[in-house]
């Protein structure tokens, strides 16, 4: 097996948070390296891109949070075999990644910027991303988004809604899923209700 360590922020969310859970998943080994928000910069510029997530593996250390998330996704039995359920699979991961960008730039406004961009997304680009996540989920039986079992697909996507209904992004409502798409709400409690997604939240608990 490899020897694998995964660096990323010390919080439950973003784009680290579902390689953790495909590893854990898995019950792959790894070093669960969280890096502090107020040490980052610190250490930025040791970062091949200046960004996380990075993993190591067998001593080299490769970034891009979907491409970490596939290799994870392999090891974990979580990527599907039929060629054209993993393309659809990587299409949410890719997906999940573009939304996820346009949220992030707003960490970086001033309170009133922020306030605006993010009430434009809540009515204009996330409802569509949430329209068409909703569909495909519908299309495909309601339960998962790749194929018929779970695949890294859906945990990108859980974590995504997770931090959508969470209220930690102010202006984005947390109803905002449940109101607009009622089904992807019931696969985000179905995901949180998973054995060992609980066990891996109930951990952090104590």
């Amino acid at each position: 097996m490899y020897d694998i360590k995964l660096t990323y922020f010390d919080f439950h969310g973003g784009r680290g948070e579902p390689i953790r859970l495909a590893l854990h998943i898995g019950d792959i080994d790894f070093e669960d390296q969280r890096v502090p928000v107020k040490e980052w910069p610190a250490i930025k510029a040791q970062m091949p891109f200046r960004a996380l997530p990075t993993m190591t593996v067998d001593g080299e250390t490769l970034t891009q949070s979907n491409t970490i998330l596939r290799f994870a996704g392999q090891l974990a039995g979580l990527i599907p075999s039929d060629l054209v359920e993993s393309m659809q699979c990587d299409e949410i991961l890719d997906a999940i990644e573009d939304i996820g960008t346009q949220v992030v730039a707003t960490f970086f406004m001033s309170d009133e910027d922020k306030k605006v961009a993010r009430e434009k997304l809540a009515s204009g680009a996330i409802p569509l991303y949430l329209s068409r996540f909703s569909a495909q989920l519908q299309q495909r039986g309601d339960q998962f988004m790749a194929g018929d079992r779970l695949s890294v697909a859906d945990l990108k996507l859980f974590v995504w809604l997770k931090n959508l209904r969470s209220g930690i992004l102010d202006h984005i409502p947390t109803d905002l899923v449940d109101n607009h798409s009622p089904n992807l709400a019931a696969f985000c409690d179905r995901m949180a209700q998973h054995p060992k997604i609980s066990a891996y939240y109930q951990s952090f608990k104590g």
